[in-house]
């Protein structure tokens, strides 16, 4: 089982949870079981079956671009985070 971590902004899909246990070790597979509990995240997570580019997540505080992307191996005892890209601001 996989530790995700739900930031704020999707906990409404999760039932308010703030984190998520899943079974699977890659990201991939993690994603995967996740939004077949959850499947509201599904749009908001992936297209085409892969991260959205705005998305970002990360095993402990690596990101999976600069890894292995969804291949990416979650060791057991390491959090998932997923972190969408915020935008906007002061003008």
């Amino acid at each position: 089982m996989a530790v995700v971590r739900i930031p704020t902004v999707l906990r409404p899909h999760t039932g308010g949870e703030a984190r998520v246990e899943v079974a699977g070790t890659t990201i991939g597979e993690i994603l995967t079981a996740l939004v077949a509990d959850n499947p509201a995240l599904e749009e908001r997570l992936l297209e085409d079956g892969r991260v959205r580019g705005y998305v970002n997540v990360f095993v402990d505080d690596e990101d999976i671009r600069y890894l292995d992307g969804e291949s990416t191996v979650v060791p057991a005892g390491v959090e998932v985070s997923i972190m969408p890209a915020v935008a906007g601001g002061a003008r």
